[in-house]
């Protein structure tokens, strides 16, 4: 007797297949949460070259030494900073510290003052250090304050992508930010944003930062690490370029660096 075959009508298939799709496909909000963790090692030391470029194309350049811990059972993290040269600026060091249900914490040490200076929440949207980053550029936009919608998927370079946009939730979170919306590119690999491009509160481009030379770092926890970080700013056509050398990670950093006294040391 021949065998029977049973077929699905074929919008009945459709459905099933674009709910099976639909179900499998991450939310705006997953997205940006893996990539607030995409760069999140235990610990790491790196060495790091700041290039200052202005308009006219003249360079300062500024070396640094820098290690990251998390604080233990968390994935908040502390970033410690040290520069090195030129001689204007040696000394200077920035710790900044990450509260999941807090404000963050960053401090400075002006080795001309011999004092530490802690900068409250507010001046998260000043320069860092005289770059084009911010201190929240570098420190990192808290998932929850911003409202984040998929706009499309598209590849940037070689690389398939989701193209989030990010808006603030409260009027605060753009004061504190300076920034009224962010256009992410995020690599469907690493979770890594590639490119964002940012707009100041009044809704007028303000600049780009992009990240590259993307490096797997820890395979276990599928953590990545940019080599080398771009921030271009459109209104001023200044930008600063980060480029990270000896990067290393799980090397044992003691917590002992990452307070506001041991700064002063």
């Amino acid at each position: 007797m021949p065998s029977r075959k049973t077929f699905l009508p074929a919008t009945l298939l459709a459905t099933i297949l674009s709910t099976g799709a639909a179900s499998a496909a991450p939310t705006a909000q997953e997205i940006m949460k893996q990539d607030f963790l995409a760069s999140k090692v235990g610990d790491s030391t790196q060495d790091a070259t700041f290039r200052l470029v202005n308009a006219q194309g003249q360079e300062r350049v500024r070396e640094t030494t820098g290690q990251t811990k998390l604080l233990p059972g968390t994935t908040d993290n502390r970033r410690l900073v040290v520069f090195e040269s030129p001689a204007d600026i040696r000394g200077t060091k920035t710790l900044l510290i990450e509260h999941s249900n807090a404000d963050d914490d960053i401090w400075i040490y002006l080795p001309a003052m011999k004092k530490v200076r802690r900068l409250v929440a507010s001046n998260k949207k000043d320069s860092f250090v005289g770059t084009d980053f911010s201190y929240g550029d570098v420190i990192g936009h808290k998932v929850e304050d911003w409202n984040h919608k998929v706009v499309r998927e598209e590849k940037f370079g070689a690389l398939d992508c989701w193209v989030i946009e990010s808006t603030p939730t409260t009027p605060q979170v753009a004061d504190t930010s300076g920034y009224s919306k962010r256009i992410s590119w995020i690599d469907k690999r690493s979770y890594v944003a590639l490119r964002t491009d940012i707009f100041d509160v009044q809704g007028a481009f303000l600049k780009r930062l992009t990240q590259e030379d993307v490096r797997e770092v820890d395979a276990e926890n599928n953590r990545w690490q940019p080599m080398r970080l771009v921030a271009e700013n459109a209104q001023t056509n200044h930008k600063t370029i980060i480029e990270l050398k000896n990067f290393k990670a799980h090397v044992g950093v003691s917590d002992a660096a990452f307070t506001p006294r041991a700064l002063e040391n």
